[in-house]
């Protein structure tokens, strides 16, 4: 499995999310009847897809914050991935800026309607990108490994809390990618959108 020196794990992985914060500042200034536009029949458009992300962020930060209170445990200076762990990020990881390859079906529970408030969404969004970042300067006082966290599927699967973050925060670039190209398609040019990925969460 893969090995990352802690405080390098977590340093890239706040990185990445500056930049997706930084990818949810130029949807903001998107006209909001673009943000709700649906390519084709089944596909999302981009509000969407961040209640998508903001469902998962529902789940997930508040598991952190809680673990991250009730289990005290010392420093590790290494992280070692475990298999699911490893296996659900590179699953769910963009493997470039430009296009989403391996295409996955959410559960019906993450997908939502296209009747969504943007301005909602969006400052959820942002709130949740906010909340990230602090839990992952609190992630840098315990051991990545010792702190588990049950998937959203089933309680009988737990990651460590290094892998919750790094499937995480994969997850969101994956689906930032996905916004992106939705512009692609409204007509807005993102060449000025900014680049989503370091080398966080990879070997």
């Amino acid at each position: 499995m893969a090995k990352f020196k802690s405080e390098e794990l977590l340093r890239d992985l706040s990185t990445d999310v500056d930049r997706i914060r930084e990818s949810a500042q130029f949807f903001s200034n998107v006209d909001k009847t673009k943000m709700i536009y649906s390519p084709s029949e089944g596909k999302w458009s981009i509000v969407q897809i961040l209640e998508h992300l903001n469902a998962y962020g529902r789940y997930y930060l508040p598991a952190v914050e809680h673990a991250l209170t009730e289990k005290v445990t010392g420093k590790a200076a290494w992280f070692n991935s475990g298999f699911w762990g490893d296996y659900f990020t590179k699953s769910m990881k963009p493997t470039n800026v430009y296009e989403v390859k391996n295409k996955m079906k959410a559960m019906k529970a993450y997908s939502f309607s296209n009747s969504l408030n943007v301005d909602t969404v969006q400052k959820e969004f942002n709130e949740q990108q906010d909340k990230l970042k602090d839990l992952l300067a609190k992630a840098g006082y315990v051991d990545l490994n010792a702190i588990r966290i049950p998937i959203t599927l089933t309680k009988l699967v737990k990651l460590k809390l290094g892998d919750v973050f790094r499937f995480l925060i994969a997850h969101e670039q994956r689906h930032m990618v996905q916004a992106r190209n939705t512009l692609n398609t409204v007509g807005i040019k993102t060449d000025q959108f900014p680049v989503l990925m370091t080398v966080a969460g990879r070997p």
